[in-house]
């Protein structure tokens, strides 16, 4: 029997095959719903690529949802398709996590798995960063035009350039974007972590398996049932890691009868147990605000500079998503609006609905007319009226959906599992991924995916 069966290699399912692994003593199996290449010479030209998004309609490697909420669907998850973007959240959001799911979770507590994670080539040694560690970090050393004349401009709007947004407290001002690239190559957790494990004897990753069910005796999870094509089976291990992603672990569970009364109700589904899975989640809007340019400039990473200006975020895309404008993206960092996952159907083929519902809240309106407002007087570029209409022509998302499986303490009845990531009620069962954080963060989350990895599978080891 295997000892852990991981559920997705995605950022966090790669971090957590390649630790646990690690004891030879441990039988590690990974299923991955999409490809599960087992080198970078397997692997399309476009995922090697940092500055390509292989998100569009004819993409095969994403999950894609209602709403334009898309995910990687491969061996590395949206690590491997995005933006390599690594900015670390604030000391304030791990002040905020720890003070619903506990200490473990504080910025003291979570600093040295940062350190251990980087191979800063610009910061590491310092104090707040490591320079040993599996992912390469790095910065823009000759930015694009638009991304030069953005920071000149943030600098004449009265902006401080941070020399280092991995610092505990940047906040206020804007600088160069740390990256998980090495040299012009994307690094993500399949580059930094699965591939080194995958010729380790206790270590098996199958790609192309989507995990249809849990498989419980009672309370306790013994395995998964799973479809491989027209292939069906069941796979049974000693623990089970939920590592699908904010959609798919919580989906996985809501169809194994852990979720929502009414809804396990409404969906045929047996009761195992209530648990609100689904029934918060935030997500960071974003407003695209453009303008007209004639440059086009050769390829680079999607993002060099940003500003942080409180809860916005303002992003300068170096590429033109419609051709002869550029476009600088307004995202609310900390909306106060949440969102909710269900379910349509039991059948694992139909995807799950998510409501973002944004702009529901007055306050976050008015902040997204606020970063609206500032990318207006930053670019030069008067806009009209921006009520309610405006926003949302022109609301999109940041697809970085967390917190269906809430973090908190058995008595918070908000939560789905502890501060280990372990299920409330159920035996032998963990969720390890984005759909844990119970707070917004205030920058994108692929730097806290794999910290959050990181230190649940180092539980797990103890």
């Amino acid at each position: 029997m295997t000892s852990t069966l991981i559920v997705g290699a995605g950022s966090a399912g790669c971090v957590l095959a390649a630790r646990l692994s690690a004891d030879p003593a441990r039988s590690v199996r990974v299923f991955e719903a999409g490809p599960a290449f087992r080198t970078p010479a397997e692997l399309p030209t476009e995922l090697l690529d940092p500055s390509h998004l292989p998100i569009g309609p004819e993409s095969r490697l994403i999950w894609r949802y209602p709403g334009n909420l898309v995910r990687g669907k491969l061996a590395g998850g949206s690590g491997a398709i995005n933006g390599s973007y690594f900015i670390r959240p604030p000391a304030r959001d791990f002040a905020a996590w720890s003070a619903v799911a506990g200490p473990r979770w504080s910025f003291e507590s979570v600093l040295p798995l940062f350190c251990d994670l980087e191979d800063d080539a610009d910061f590491g040694g310092t104090a707040w960063h490591g320079n040993q560690g599996p992912i390469p970090i790095s910065r823009t050393g000759d930015p694009t035009e638009f991304s030069a004349e953005f920071a000149q401009r943030c600098v004449a709007a009265g902006f401080t350039e941070i020399p280092d947004l991995n610092t505990p407290n940047a906040t206020d001002g804007f600088g160069r974007v740390p990256l998980a690239v090495s040299g012009r190559f994307r690094s993500g957790p399949a580059f930094t972590h699965l591939y080194p494990a995958m010729a380790r004897p206790n270590l098996t990753v199958t790609g192309e398996t989507m995990v249809t069910r849990l498989l419980l005796r009672g309370t306790r999870v013994i395995g998964v049932e799973w479809a491989r094509g027209r292939e069906r089976g069941r796979t049974f291990a000693d623990r089970t890691v939920l590592c699908a992603g904010a959609v798919e672990s919580a989906a996985l569970l809501i169809r194994s009868g852990i979720g929502p009364e009414s809804l396990l109700r409404s969906l045929g589904v047996p009761i195992v147990r209530p648990a609100p899975v689904g029934a918060w989640c935030t997500d960071h809007p974003e407003i695209g605000v453009e303008c007209p340019a004639d440059e086009v400039d050769g390829p680079a990473v999607v993002l060099e500079y940003v500003l942080e200006a409180d809860d916005l975020e303002l992003r300068p895309y170096t590429r033109m998503f419609t051709p002869g404008l550029r476009r600088v993206g307004v995202a609310l960092m900390r909306p106060e609006s949440a969102g909710e996952l269900t379910l349509v159907s039991a059948d694992p083929t139909v995807g799950a609905r998510v409501d973002q519902r944004y702009l529901r809240g007055a306050r976050d309106r008015a902040r997204l007319r606020d970063g609206v407002a500032l990318t207006a007087d930053i670019l030069g570029r008067p806009i009209g009226p921006v009520d309610d209409s405006w926003l949302r022509a022109n609301l999109g998302t940041s697809q970085h959906l967390s917190g269906t499986c809430r973090m908190g303490p058995a008595g918070d009845k908000r939560a789905v599992v502890d501060e280990f990531g372990r299920v409330h009620g159920i035996d032998a069962l963990t969720v390890a991924d984005l759909s844990v954080v119970p707070v917004p963060l205030s920058r994108g989350p692929q730097a806290a995916t794999v910290m959050l990895a990181a230190s649940i599978a180092d539980h797990m080891v103890v």
